[in-house]
């Protein structure tokens, strides 16, 4: 019902930007939150459609339109020339999902239990892909370091953009394996989370919901693009700040209030999936995809991130959520930890951007 009445947000930032012309603060602010809204429906019409369509069609459905929000608010954004915002929208995505959404779903389901129980097998694999993660994301940053500074006057073969270009076809291709492995070969294995799950929706409905949804994603995400900088600059902070802490939460909105509300249930097997896998999502599929689509577009943006601020925040968090999902088990003060690691990293990103 909520989520409903908060649908009013999407006519409201129309009316503070074309009719009563509201300072750019205003209009970043209701798009911020009316994108962080829809992306909830999505998310809510893509597992109606996947309950539907079976694991197999519905992982696929997944991919395709998990990431929609954080998707096409970056392309925006990356259209307005600023491949830094978007750079540390990625990486704030995968902090955001991994441990602010992570770690407060986990003190929501263990605020009334000693302990939560979940497969490690399934997020063992997860925890595996996001430390692949951090080694394909290294390695254009260690490539442009090493041609920067490498005192002997050598042409390099290949530039950042082409080299991204590469990584990324590789990443798409290893997360296609990925959906081989869990939806196919070993679907038996990882499909138990969603037993009994029926849908409610019927199907005319969920595609309806899932296109308007969309539709309207894409014309808030134009509005909030245009005022990043000017809400930037009203806020006195910096447009990187907002991309890795705002713009990455709104995109990620969905998949926070989905994981406490499944670890509420004490599905905590959900949980690790939409949490680990929205970060696996984005650095395998949206951060490739982004490459090859701004390179189609003539804004190319590569996969060396401008602070290595972002790359330390990465590779931290892949380390740290390995360590959480090695034994199967959590406890309220590791997720209490989690945000904790979430908020010093905020804080860095605040004062060294």
């Amino acid at each position: 019902m909520v989520f409903k009445l908060l649908l009013v947000l999407i006519p409201a930032s129309a009316v503070l930007k074309y009719l009563i012309g509201a300072s750019p603060l205003l209009v970043f602010g209701s798009s911020a939150l009316a994108v962080a809204v829809l992306a909830e429906w999505v998310r809510r019409a893509t597992d109606q459609l996947a309950d539907r369509v079976g694991p197999a069609l519905g992982g696929l459905l997944t991919v395709s339109f998990g990431s929609i929000a954080e998707l096409v608010l970056a392309l925006f954004v990356l259209l307005r020339g600023e491949a830094e915002v978007v750079q540390a929208q990625i990486a704030g995505s995968i902090m955001g999902t991994s441990l602010f959404g992570l770690g407060l779903a986990i003190i929501v389901g263990g605020a009334t239990r000693e302990r939560q129980r979940f497969s490690a097998e399934r997020a063992g694999l997860l925890s595996t892909l996001l430390i692949l993660v951090v080694i394909a994301l290294l390695l254009p940053a260690v490539f442009d370091l090493s041609g920067r500074m490498s005192d002997r006057a050598v042409t390099l073969s290949i530039t950042d953009e082409e080299l991204s270009l590469g990584v990324s076809v590789v990443l798409i291709l290893l997360y296609l394996a990925n959906l081989g492995f869990t939806l196919v070969t070993h679907r038996d294995v990882f499909a138990k989370d969603k037993d009994g799950e029926k849908a409610d929706w019927s199907l005319p409905f969920a595609l309806m919901v899932l296109v308007g949804a969309t539709v309207a994603i894409a014309f808030e995400s134009e509005m909030l693009a245009g005022t990043v900088s000017q809400a930037a600059g009203s806020l006195h902070l910096s447009p990187m700040f907002l991309g890795v802490i705002v713009l990455a939460l709104v995109g990620t909105a969905g998949d926070l209030f989905a994981a406490s509300w499944f670890a509420h249930e004490d599905k905590m097997g959900l949980v690790f999936n939409i949490c680990i896998g929205s970060a696996v999502q984005v650095a395998l599929v949206l951060a490739p995809l982004l490459v090859i689509i701004s390179w189609a577009l003539g804004h190319p943006m590569t996969l060396v991130f401008s602070n290595p601020l972002h790359l330390f925040a990465i590779a931290s968090t892949a380390f740290i959520v390995n360590g959480v999902a090695r034994d199967g088990e959590t406890t309220w003060f590791e997720g209490l930890l989690l945000v904790g690691v979430y908020i010093l990293f905020g804080l860095a990103f605040f004062f060294g951007s």
